[in-house]
């Protein structure tokens, strides 16, 4: 997230180890000299997502070197301390505090809201999640979306923060339940279903209509007959709206456009500007600055 969206939505931090909110609160800290923190545990839930520094995180005596875009669940009651070393660059991380009741009252709703807190409970040391780059940037703008409506005055606010706060959970806990519950497309599923599959985990990588027919073992015209058939789109055009979305969602999260395009499998800016404009109707510049917009 780049320094004009963090000054806007970034929180003063606070020592205060106990939530005024009966539900949950958020905030964003973008430190250059973190204050130090002693070990303490809280009766509430806390979710870390950690976007930079150089910190490991020390959970019930035991510590863990962090990433950007790791994950840690602490249940009420886990004793937990950030290290931060001293470094040139600033320590980041967003910090969701989320009350028991309010968690059950999710859970009375639908069961998927418990998925990542009962996997915690049930699996004792296993609070850190790391996430693939596409993971991270799609949970980061899920958590901006929240701290962009905190920051409002818009009709309904109050209801939207509920709302995006209980869909940025519930898309928690389906990332991490689809990754311990992942299964292949059956080998008796249409074809096109397959290649989309194949697609969906592999569209930053070199892909071509002649590579995909060479992987799924038939002709180049079949496979762009099936395709064109069951989804009005050419192999290409899905391959296409694969890597644009991804761009999309690493563009408004900050990542700097001169870097993002290359990344998910596009090899010349040309080509990825007249793509993403002709898909969202503005350049990739014009739809940052759109999006960081103040109200």
């Amino acid at each position: 997230m780049a320094e004009k969206t963090s000054q806007k939505l970034r929180s003063e931090f606070t020592s205060r180890q106990y939530m005024l909110s009966r539900d949950f609160e958020l905030f964003y800290y973008n430190d250059s000299t973190p204050a130090d923190t002693k070990v303490h545990a809280h009766d509430y839930y806390e979710l870390y997502f950690y976007l930079e520094g150089d910190v490991t995180f020390q959970i019930e005596k035991k510590d863990f070197p962090l990433n950007p875009g790791d994950l840690l669940i602490l249940p009420p009651g886990t004793s937990h301390k950030a290290k931060v070393k001293k470094s040139s660059r600033p320590y980041r991380r967003f910090v969701f505090w989320l009350s028991t009741e309010y968690l059950n009252h999710l859970i009375e709703n639908d069961a998927s809201y418990g998925y990542i807190f009962n996997y915690v409970k049930e699996h004792p040391g296993s609070y850190l999640f790391q996430n693939s780059e596409i993971e991270a940037n799609a949970i980061s703008r899920g958590i901006l979306s929240i701290l962009e409506e905190i920051h409002s005055h818009r009709l309904g606010r109050e209801e939207m923060i509920k709302t995006l706060s209980a869909t940025e959970l519930l898309s928690l806990n389906r990332v991490i339940y689809e990754r311990h519950h992942h299964r292949k497309t059956p080998e008796d599923s249409p074809l096109y279903i397959r290649v989309m599959d194949y697609i969906d985990r592999h569209f930053e990588e070199n892909l071509t209509l002649e590579s995909l027919a060479e992987e799924f073992y038939v002709s180049k015209y079949h496979l762009a007959h099936a395709f064109k058939e069951h989804l009005a789109l050419s192999v290409h055009q899905y391959i296409l709206k694969k890597r644009l979305e991804a761009c999309k969602n690493a563009i408004l999260t900050g990542d700097k456009i001169s870097t993002v395009y290359t990344r998910y499998g596009f090899t010349d800016y040309t080509a990825f500007f007249r793509a993403f404009k002709k898909e969202y109707g503005m350049s990739p510049k014009e739809y940052r600055e759109i999006a960081w917009r103040p109200e």
